[in-house]
């Protein structure tokens, strides 16, 4: 299938490692022109290497910046003025107990995983509307349907994320602009990988008996029973994002591998 993505400009945020890392692989695989973000030159150029060692004819460019702050925004959008495609991948994560998190831990969360989009849109959003063509797609999570609550106010920024999407998605009804999210379950992104090896290690088990006993006791209601990969991630979003789906506008997308029990 062709996804209809050669020469569209690709912005992913969040895209140095794990899903945005494998989003910006796969839709650069199909053609796009990808837009890599990270905080740090360092990061980013690893990536676009990467990226480039898959894909040795890839267009890809980089730009460091912090896209959860808005000197960060103003810096990234006057390098890359112009977005066919947005991916708001950019988030943050930290187990914490309720009564420790603090008003700052709140609106750190809500500025790096929910305010960091909602800039985006606002900037690329116009230009879009003007060609009458778009994807707009943010990267939830299970998490905004089953609050965890052992990081509550990470749930609640991924319950605001597909609200967010819903009402863009409304607002740009009849055009040829779609809004959507996009909610991965439990997978083996870098952080996730690296903790379990070090459970492994502590508890002197493989890595495999750590999963398992995962799925067993934290996500029982998983059917695939086992972490997910970035690039099956990256697959779903790829096609949200590609000119075939042009009928999928104001969803949220569950590619979370039967975690959440409702229909």
């Amino acid at each position: 299938m062709d996804f209809g993505l050669k020469g569209k400009l690709a912005v992913v945020s969040g895209s140095t490692a794990g899903i945005g890392l494998a989003i910006a692989t796969t839709l650069a695989s199909e053609g796009a022109k990808v837009v890599v973000n990270g905080r740090t030159e360092a990061r980013v150029n690893v990536a676009l290497e990467k990226i480039r060692h898959h894909h040795k004819t890839a267009d890809v460019q980089g730009i460091a910046a912090d896209l959860g702050t808005v000197s960060g925004l103003e810096t990234f959008v006057k390098q890359i003025p112009h977005a066919d495609v947005l991916i708001n991948n950019l988030g943050i994560f930290e187990p914490k107990p309720f009564a420790e998190i603090s008003d700052a831990d709140w609106l750190r969360f809500f500025e790096v995983n929910v305010l960091s989009g909602v800039r985006l849109v606002r900037h690329y959003l116009p230009g879009m509307l003007k060609n009458n063509w778009g994807r707009i797609i943010f990267i939830s999570s299970e998490s905004a349907v089953q609050i965890p609550a052992e990081m509550i106010h990470y749930g609640m920024t991924k319950t605001a994320q597909i609200a967010v999407a819903r009402g863009l998605a409304e607002s740009v009804a009849g055009t040829g602009v779609t809004v959507n999210s996009v909610l991965p379950g439990p997978t083996a992104s870098e952080g996730v990988t690296g903790f379990l090896d070090s459970m492994a290690k502590q508890r002197n088990l493989s890595t495999a008996d750590i999963e398992k006993e995962f799925f067993k006791s934290v996500r029982p209601s998983s059917l695939l029973k086992r972490f997910e990969t970035p690039e099956e991630i990256a697959a779903v979003v790829a096609f949200v994002a590609s000119a075939q789906s042009a009928a999928i506008s104001g969803a949220a997308v569950r590619a979370e591998g039967g975690v959440i029990r409702s229909i």
